[in-house]
């Protein structure tokens, strides 16, 4: 398969996205798309990409978050492939309400096992579908940030504009 790959300018910086068969199967603040190959699942590697200029319901979905409608992006297809626990754990971020982040440990029994804390941060570190995929909205138990692949001021400024 090939993907189709597309870098938008965001307020955050340049969000480069790879899809194949309509789907997200990474999605990140770079404009490299060898930054996000890597997340991608063996099995769901594309065999080569090619540069579009838009993605449809993919790129207007972030279009729309952008301009305060974050849930439209919940409901663009994404796909990753992992363990029984973290793809559940992918689907359950995808319900975790803008504006209202969870603590790593209030993730962890949302996704069903509440002593899984260490395997729900592990989901977060292991999500390709940035944004698609909201890992930003959790947070430490103590309310400081935790990490962020693509950086704090990055996360700081996602959860700032869907805490509006």
């Amino acid at each position: 398969m090939k993907a189709q790959l597309l870098t938008m300018s965001t307020p955050d910086g340049p969000f480069t996205i790879l899809a194949g068969n309509g789907a997200v199967l990474a999605s990140g603040w770079t404009a490299e798309p060898g930054d996000l190959t890597g997340q991608i699942h063996p099995q769901l590697r594309p065999d080569g990409m090619e540069e579009v200029t838009d993605l449809g319901e993919i790129s207007a979905a972030v279009d729309a978050f952008y301009s305060g409608d974050p849930a439209r992006a919940m409901a663009v297809p994404v796909l990753q492939r992992s363990g029984p626990f973290r793809a559940h754990a992918w689907d359950v971020l995808r319900l975790v309400k803008p504006g209202f982040p969870v603590t790593y440990t209030e993730y962890a029994a949302l996704a069903g096992n509440p002593k899984a804390v260490r395997a729900a941060a592990s989901a977060c570190a292991f999500n390709a579908a940035a944004l698609f995929v909201p890992c930003h909205r959790v947070i430490r138990t103590d309310g400081t940030l935790g990490g962020f692949r693509w950086g704090l001021r990055v996360k700081e400024s996602l959860l700032a504009r869907e805490a509006v």
